[in-house]
């Protein structure tokens, strides 16, 4: 089986998160910025509960493609959760922890990716 890029796996986890009425989803493309991560996944949820349901979303999706991953934190609380999947890092927040994290201005210069089908 072929390895799917981090691209492709971007769009496959931010439209997961779509698919679940992810809110003000973005994608942010770190490639030629920094060499820990590929994509950010990064949107929100309109409450912990829906931000758990995004996530479980996600993890459903991945582990359909045979995505590993590496890491999760935050699923208890529904606050914050990061799932790590190397290239990719998805970000799911409850709306009151995004703004006081603002990812988005934290790496502000970084180029954001567009997916067909899902608008920021």
């Amino acid at each position: 089986m072929k390895k799917m890029t981090s691209r492709t796996l971007a769009r496959r986890i931010a439209e997961a998160a779509s698919d679940h009425k992810a809110e003000d989803l973005v994608v942010l493309d770190l490639r030629k910025i920094h060499g820990f991560t590929d994509f950010f996944v990064i949107c929100s949820g309109r409450s912990d509960r829906h931000v758990l349901a995004i996530a479980d979303a996600v993890e459903e999706s991945m582990t359909k493609l045979k995505v590993r991953q590496l890491s999760e934190e935050g699923y208890r609380l529904g606050h914050w959760i990061v799932m790590d999947y190397v290239d990719v890092v998805c970000h799911i927040f409850h709306p009151t922890e995004r703004t006081h994290y603002n990812l988005e201005r934290l790496w502000h210069d970084v180029p954001h990716m567009k997916i067909k089908g899902i608008t920021a």
